[in-house]
């Protein structure tokens, strides 16, 4: 078993992203991140005996949370593939669906899987931990510029080439394993002041390759686009400003690219209205009582 610390995930922006939802009494619902199911208990308390909620997670820790409702029924996949279990499930239609995109305090505070700066652990790093490859794989396997455009990409790292260039050095001396070595490899790099946020980053930028997190958020999106019924609504926590603009975009245009496709009078032809035309942030209680939803942003969207 692993060793953690605290609860499993404290649900970020819980009230304002499940009220968003403007849930039907009797609706289909998906909870794409179902994490330590915070979110999915609210929709749950909110829905009638003949309601449906489907709730997601790829991780097998997720399971210990699983919900004792006739009501829900829990799906161990990526969200990725929402659209083919609805088909399985038999659902055509779906009145909301919630994402919380942000990886789960559990991840960050288990000492054994390598999310976190603040143990030593080996570089794995995988939400699904059957498969894929893990982020020391990356870090050895990688060539520099390749490892530089992630940092740079998904880090938002200005010393992407530097940080990728110190690796390329220190793995030719010994394979990088563990989270201790991947940071005496880069910590020279990193100014004091900014050390820890901007390893926070680099850490980030190597899960979400692992993961393959842009590429799956884009096939969650164009599924959760075709499964909303008409009025159904899409409500999105993001964590950095990638995936808030993917979110962005889709719901702005239909699409992840924000490509505006016009009709022949020249309107903009898009699925969704939006809700909150300005993005919403947890108040400074809530991001004093859990430090981890400063970076939350909420998007809120109707099918039309």
């Amino acid at each position: 078993m692993a060793i953690t610390a605290g609860t499993y995930h404290v649900p970020v922006l819980l009230n304002e992203s499940i009220d968003g939802l403007n849930i039907k009494k009797d609706g289909i619902y998906i909870d794409v991140t179902f994490g330590g199911g915070g979110h999915s208990r609210e929709i749950l308390s909110r829905l009638e005996v003949d309601a449906r909620l489907f709730s997601f997670d790829q991780d097998q820790d997720a399971e210990l949370n699983i919900i004792k409702d006739d009501r829900f029924t829990f799906v161990r996949s990526n969200f990725r593939y929402i659209k083919n279990w609805m088909r399985y499930h038999g659902i055509e239609q779906i009145d909301g669906l919630l994402a919380d995109l942000g990886v789960s305090s559990h991840h960050f505070d288990d000492e054994t899987r390598g999310f976190s700066f603040r143990f030593d652990a080996p570089l794995d790093m995988r939400m699904n931990k059957r498969g894929g490859q893990t982020a020391a794989d990356i870090i050895n396997g990688y060539d520099e510029q390749r490892l530089a455009d992630i940092f740079f990409l998904y880090g938002e790292l200005k010393n992407a080439r530097k940080i990728a260039s110190a690796l390329g050095k220190a793995r030719i001396a010994k394979r990088i394993e563990t989270t201790n070595d991947l940071m005496e490899a880069t910590e020279k790099l990193f100014r004091q002041e900014r050390e820890k946020k901007e390893m926070a980053k680099m850490f980030q930028a190597l899960r979400i390759e692992v993961n393959h997190e842009m590429d799956a958020l884009k096939d969650m999106l164009k599924g959760a686009t075709e499964l909303l019924a008409p009025g159904g609504r899409l409500s999105v926590i993001t964590y950095h400003s990638l995936e808030d603009r993917m979110v962005k975009n889709i719901m702005k245009t239909g699409n992840v690219e924000g490509k505006m496709e016009k009709d022949f009078f020249g309107r903009t032809e898009t699925p969704f209205k939006l809700i909150n035309n300005k993005v919403i942030i947890p108040s400074e209680e809530e991001q004093e009582r859990n430090p981890r939803s400063r970076s939350a942003k909420l998007r809120i969207a109707e099918k039309i």
